[in-house]
């Protein structure tokens, strides 16, 4: 009977799946399932929208979306930061969960209604962001309250497998929907998705949280942040990897709505397909990386595998070995970004991790801005094999500054 106990308690300590031991972790990844599917495909519907039914294949505002969607994890930088270190994580996360989810119902109400112009498109691409650059530090830091530090880098591992589990079923959804009644209906099951967030914050058991540090506020509290990343240099390494891969790598939706429909003519239902094909291989990623410990090597090896994926999909002669490809570049992107989060947050002090994560986000989402509008470009005027080509130097580039800090600090 004891051994049986010491194996459970082992199982318990070590598995993939130890996080979920935890009711509150249970019931915010059951929450956060729903609406991750929700808005993967209203991220599919947008792109469609966008390319094939406000403008004629036009990558150049796809691009423009994607800018003004990202734009504010920049442009609210370090308030964001400030406002997960030092407010009520659970308020904060109601308050831009429904704020995103009534976006959402407004956006597919006017499109389903045939009256959306694209500056409205344009317009709520900023205000979902400017609520998600609130949000999305927030909700990486309160994942520590809910399994504590010791649970920490499994839960951020299950939370990536959450989000790519959505992301392969939420895009093929999307295409299913957008072929049988329409684009709109989209945007409307996604404003509907919130509400399974909502409900799971609510539930939540506040005895059993984990209580984080909220340090004393300050004047110059907001740029200390700044200085915190600025005086570690795996810190500084990291940033400048995620800085070239997120401006000019992570634009998947210029990368794959101009190859779908401009190189393989695809329809709805095929473009949402090789949506879902990304996601098998971060999917993947996740699991992995559930029952393993992040090393720098991982995301330097991570940022490699990005840049060759990203070749082998510009070079892809058909329509299944660029899925194929997309699979491999799904691997990658997931490597990159979980190992990135997972050692940021827990070699951090507790105290800066919301500053930290906001810095992090602000860099890897930020340079959207200018990446997305110049990759767009590339893709509009050259075709959008050079435009993975730019996706291609980017992971090439990032590998490098990986070696090279390896190199320093070996």
């Amino acid at each position: 009977m004891a051994e049986s106990a010491s194996l459970d308690t082992r199982a318990g300590r070590y598995g993939s799946f130890r996080s979920l031991r935890h009711v509150n972790y249970r019931l915010w990844f059951a929450g956060s399932l729903v609406s991750n599917t929700g808005t993967w495909m209203q991220r599919t519907a947008q792109d469609w929208l966008v390319l094939t039914e406000l403008t004629h294949r036009d990558a150049r505002a796809v691009g423009i979306v994607m800018a003004l969607q990202f734009a504010p994890q920049f442009l609210l930088l370090p308030w964001t930061g400030a406002a997960a270190d030092h407010m009520d994580r659970r308020k904060l996360l109601m308050l831009t969960q429904a704020a995103m989810g009534l976006l959402s119902l407004a956006l597919g109400v006017l499109t389903v209604l045939h009256v959306i112009r694209l500056w409205e498109v344009y317009l709520f691409a900023f205000l979902s962001g400017s609520a998600a650059a609130l949000d999305a530090p927030v909700r990486q830091t309160f994942v520590g309250e809910l399994v504590g530090d010791g649970d920490l880098a499994n839960a951020v591992a299950l939370n990536s497998t959450s989000f790519n589990a959505a992301r392969m079923v939420g895009p093929a959804v999307s295409g299913l929907c957008i072929a049988a009644i329409g684009t709109g209906w989209a945007f409307v099951v996604n404003g509907l998705s919130f509400f399974a967030v909502l409900v799971s914050l609510a539930a939540l058991r506040r005895d059993q949280l984990y209580g984080g540090v909220r340090p004393p506020r300050k004047p110059g509290s907001l740029f200390e942040g700044f200085r915190y990343v600025a005086g570690r240099p795996d810190l500084r390494a990291i940033a400048l990897m995620l800085f070239l891969i997120g401006t000019f790598g992570l634009n998947f939706p210029i990368f794959i709505s101009t190859m779908a429909v401009g190189v393989f003519h695809a329809n709805a239902a095929q473009y949402g397909v090789l949506s879902s094909a990304i996601a098998v291989g971060t999917f993947a990623g996740a699991f992995i990386a559930t029952g393993s410990h992040p090393r720098f090597s991982m995301l330097t090896g991570g940022a490699g595998l990005f840049g060759r994926g990203c070749l082998l999909a510009a070079l892809a002669p058909g329509y299944w070995f660029f899925a194929a490809a997309l699979v491999l570049i799904g691997l990658a992107t997931l490597t990159v970004t979980n190992r990135s989060n997972t050692i940021m947050q827990l070699t951090s002090d507790p105290a800066m991790r919301g500053r930290v994560m906001a810095i992090r986000l602000a860099i890897a989402l930020g340079g959207t801005p200018i990446g997305a509008p110049l990759v767009g470009w590339v893709a509009h005027g050259w075709g959008p094999r050079w435009a993975l080509g730019v996706g291609a130097l980017s992971g090439i580039l990032a590998m490098l500054v990986g070696l090279r800090y390896q190199r320093r600090n070996s």
